[in-house]
């Protein structure tokens, strides 16, 4: 049974990049999201956080880059990423100006 997390902790950031402000005009939107979080608890954080109604959510686990800092090579950790459908009509602000 997985932990519950507090819904304000399920989100960490929103991921504005080209790729994802070009999904927000399909109302998906993206964020980076913590990594034991599952799909209905994004669901709910999303839902609370921007007031608005969540079509479907889409999950995926990033793999860490490696970094060389001089003849060391450490990893990034992984990090679960998450592209969320809003309901026709809904659209988070956050994006608007992008």
């Amino acid at each position: 049974m997985p932990r519950e997390l507090h819904p304000y902790a399920v989100l960490l950031r929103p991921l504005i990049t080209e790729k994802s402000t070009g999904l927000a005009s399909q109302d998906k939107y993206v964020f980076a999201v913590d990594l034991r979080a599952n799909k209905p608890q994004i669901r709910e954080a999303v839902e609370l956080a921007f007031n608005v109604r969540v079509r479907d959510v889409n999950t995926m686990v990033v793999k860490g880059k490696n970094r060389r800092f001089g003849r060391n090579v450490t990893k990034q950790p992984d990090w679960k990423k998450a592209v969320v459908t809003l309901r026709a009509g809904d659209s988070i602000e956050l994006f608007e100006g992008m």
